[in-house]
């Protein structure tokens, strides 16, 4: 059966379609996907595997955030909202996403980021995203605050042709410092 992938920014998406992306995270998620990880994942460029009857099967998304690093601000292209319908996981899915959203990062930003579960981070590994091994902070509403549960499960991707931050600067281990959001920051 031939599958389709298709790109498309929020706004090119039908309520009906924002509806059934929710669905399907909410499964993928078994329940744990709050209505702050899909606003999170809200306003970027969504990434859809449809089968050849439109049953959605997968699904992932790119946003822009800021990374302040050594003194400097990145356009990051932040991964967000990836999941593959439980009964369809090991078949490439979630692979053909982020292959599709690489692409928006490779074009757009300076760096990619991500914050990978203990089930994802293989995918993302397998893909040549590199865990950051430093501290993750972000810039809260009351300034600088380190979040250690992050440290380990925050994973960058250079952009193509383009250096990881840290990378030039002998050991790199300075803080990715994140901009704030509400719900989980990362």
């Amino acid at each position: 059966m031939t599958e389709i992938l298709r790109t498309a920014h929020t706004y090119e998406l039908s309520p009906a379609e924002l509806t059934e992306i929710r669905a399907l995270l909410d499964d993928a998620f078994e329940g744990g996907f709050s209505d702050d990880d899909w606003d999170h994942g809200l306003g970027g460029v969504h990434a859809l595997v449809r089968d050849g009857d439109g049953t959605l099967l997968a699904h992932g998304s790119v946003v822009q955030r800021r990374v302040l690093y050594d003194g400097r601000s990145y356009r990051v292209g932040y991964v967000e909202a990836v999941g593959v319908r439980p009964d369809r996981r090991g078949q490439g899915h979630g692979g053909r996403v982020m292959a599709a959203l690489e692409r928006v990062i490779d074009g757009a930003y300076a760096v990619g980021a991500l914050s990978a579960s203990d089930a994802g981070a293989p995918l993302y590994r397998s893909r040549g995203w590199q865990a950051w091994p430093h501290r993750i902070e972000a810039l809260a509403p009351g300034g600088v605050v380190r979040l250690p549960e992050e440290e380990g499960s925050t994973y960058l991707r250079p952009a193509a042709g383009r250096p990881l931050p840290g990378s030039a600067s002998p050991g790199g281990a300075g803080a990715l410092i994140f901009d704030w959001r509400d719900g989980d920051v990362l």
